[in-house]
């Protein structure tokens, strides 16, 4: 079963959260609108997770970014991970997104094959590089 996480899903998330990030989720995590989490569950078995963000431009046009996609290794091709994408794509766009991006290791042969299977590629405009920046220091 896949669950479009809202407050009422505290708890579910509460699980995903700790298996996957071994973190507890806050509840301030969904009060932005922009945020989207999704949990692939059976009975009380988180089975994955995928979050991210609507990212709305200048131009009003929106785009998204997932975040995190995690499957346990013990229901990793299956499916899983592909529902969880898809539902996550899906919300997006009814949401009137019309782009989305994920971050990937280069050597993570697996994660990119899936993401290419699923239609993704390189960006248009070229390759890209990722800068990160620290602002606790």
């Amino acid at each position: 079963m896949i669950t479009h996480i809202s407050s009422d899903d505290l708890p579910l998330l509460d699980r995903a959260a700790h298996q996957f990030r071994g973190v507890p989720a806050s509840a301030a995590f969904l009060e932005p609108r922009s945020v989207m989490a999704f949990v692939a569950s059976e009975g009380a078995e988180v089975l994955g997770w995928c979050w991210g963000y609507r990212l709305v431009r200048p131009d009003g046009s929106m785009m998204l970014y997932v975040h995190g996609l995690d499957v346990a290794e013990a229901y990793r091709r299956r499916g899983i991970g592909r529902r969880l994408l898809t539902a996550f794509m899906a919300v997006g766009k009814e949401s009137g997104a019309s782009t989305m991006f994920v971050f990937t290791d280069e050597a993570n042969a697996a994660a990119r094959s899936f993401y290419e299977s699923m239609g993704g590629g390189p960006p248009a405009q070229g390759p890209s590089v990722n800068y990160w920046f620290r602002l606790d220091s």
